[in-house]
């Protein structure tokens, strides 16, 4: 069903493009060979060029280079041999230089396409319109003293990718999707961590509505700098059903920038919206035209791993996994290695099924990444082993991963520890059923007079009276065989 919002002279459809701000995975800056880091104290990670000190000269960064590079053939597009670096001239407190050199006219990588897997099971495609690189400016701090906003330079000068949609997304959800799709190519490729709530990858959201059935796009505003993809979902249903309400009361959407307020679940208008003409565009004289070859991008592509579109049709080809399953596995380059090494020489929907539901439920409790997980993949195939060969049953599997959670232990470890072993002892399940055949006589009979249901009652009776150890299809047989006679 498609997005649309309900207004009283008809429904509302919402167009959506993004441009997503990713730091590139780097140890020095775009222009310097200062210092990355996340966290350090503020001022402590600037160099001359960064702070703009009369006379500083920048210097091209050939490792970010290629990791733009890296990314723009990731998402399948376009790159460009030739390219230029220019100013965008601006004034902002931390904005050292009184302009960011980032790139317009010409930008490094050009068209592309990223898909997205729909909750229906289907899928499209989203265009993509450009990734240019530029620096970063610095950061304000407007909480150390009530009268005065203090400036660090630490971020000032550190590469970013600005990948820019085409506005091809028509609800919260798929811009959801295309953000979380986006930071799990560029996570697989190493160029981005992807990590919102350090600030190395920030969305700025544009929205405008339109009557459904119109073709041409109306006025879209900007919302600027929104840090997680549950708040560009809030920030663009709040925008849209503003936008709605403002053209029902016969009024107008400005063409704005917009900030999101998390706290109120609500965007405000910041400022006018600037035209590219107001940013006074001209080639950086300090930096020559980027010019590559293609040798070089071969190299580069030669490098590309298996990306999450490639690896989600070969779980589904090779370990028969539904379209599903295969693309919650593979959103996260850690998750399919580890499901990969579960998987490998075992029964691959077994291992999914205790991945996806048993592993990421116990992560989820307790706030932990498939990186932090207490239960190792190795640990986990151990365990799908005990239950292959029957030395466990699948309900005891249960309780002793439990254990796995919480201590790391080994599974087999565990199982002869507690002693869990199950029975697999004929005269010993046997003599279980005979107690429990003796001790019931009125469910026998009912179970004779017809009622086969009751088999399952007895079967839960003799698995209580093993403490759950008895093999249930060993049960299962012996119980209707006895109960015949």
């Amino acid at each position: 069903m498609p997005y649309l919002i309900e207004g009283e002279t008809g429904d509302w459809e919402v167009v959506i493009g993004l441009e997503v701000h990713a730091q590139i995975v780097s140890e020095a800056k775009l222009f310097s060979g200062a210092a990355t880091g996340f966290g350090a104290e503020p001022n402590t990670q600037v160099s001359l060029v960064d702070a703009a000190m009369p006379g500083m000269l920048p210097v091209i960064n050939g490792y970010c280079v290629e990791q733009a590079v890296r990314t723009g053939l990731g998402l399948k597009a376009q790159v460009n041999l030739h390219s230029v670096f220019e100013r965008k001239n601006y004034f902002y407190a931390d904005l050292p230089q009184g302009y960011q050199i980032s790139q317009y006219q010409q930008p490094l990588v050009g068209e592309g396409t990223v898909v997205l897997d729909l909750a229906d099971g289907s899928s499209r495609e989203v265009g993509i319109e450009r990734l240019h690189m530029e620096q970063d400016a610095g950061k304000s701090l407007h909480d150390r003293d009530p009268g005065r906003t203090f400036i660090d330079l630490n971020r000032s000068g550190i590469a970013l990718m600005e990948i820019v949609s085409r506005p091809d997304l028509r609800s919260p959800e798929e811009a959801g999707l295309y953000l979380r799709k986006v930071r799990s190519i560029m996570r697989y490729l190493g160029t981005c961590d992807g990590n919102m709530e350090q600030g190395s990858l920030r969305c700025d959201v544009n929205v405008s509505v339109r009557k459904a059935g119109e073709t041409d796009l109306r006025t879209r505003t900007e919302t600027k700098n929104v840090n997680s993809v549950r708040f560009v979902m809030q920030a663009i249903a709040h925008e849209a059903e503003r936008q709605v309400a403002a053209y029902e009361s016969g009024g107008t959407v400005e063409q704005e920038t917009r900030l999101f307020d998390p706290d109120r679940g609500e965007t405000r208008a910041m400022r006018a919206k600037e035209f590219a003409h107001d940013y006074r565009y001209f080639p950086d004289p300090d930096l020559l035209p980027l010019d590559l070859t293609e040798d070089y991008i071969a190299r580069i592509r030669a490098t590309l791993p298996e990306l999450p579109d490639e690896k989600k049709q070969r779980f589904m080809a090779e370990f028969g996994l539904s379209a599903y399953d295969a693309g919650v596995l593979v959103a996260d380059r850690e998750t399919a290695d580890f499901y990969e090494a579960v998987a490998r020489g075992r029964d691959a929907k077994t291992a999914a099924n205790w991945v996806i539901s048993n592993l990421f439920g116990a992560l989820n409790r307790k706030g932990l990444s498939i990186a932090e997980s207490p239960v190792s993949a190795e640990n986990l195939g151990r365990l799908l082993d005990l239950i292959a060969a029957d030395t466990i049953s699948g309900r005891i599997a249960k309780e002793v991963f439990e254990v796995m959670v919480e201590t790391g232990g080994d599974a087999g470890s565990i199982v002869e520890e507690k002693g869990l072993r199950q029975i697999t002892d004929t005269a010993e399940i046997e003599a279980a059923i005979d107690k429990v055949i003796a001790e019931n006589p009125d469910q026998v009979a009912k179970f004779r007079g017809g009622n086969e249901k009751i088999a399952g009652w007895f079967v839960g009776q003799v698995m209580k009276a093993t403490g759950g150890k008895a093999n249930p299809k060993l049960v299962g047989g012996l119980l209707k065989e006895k109960l015949r006679n």
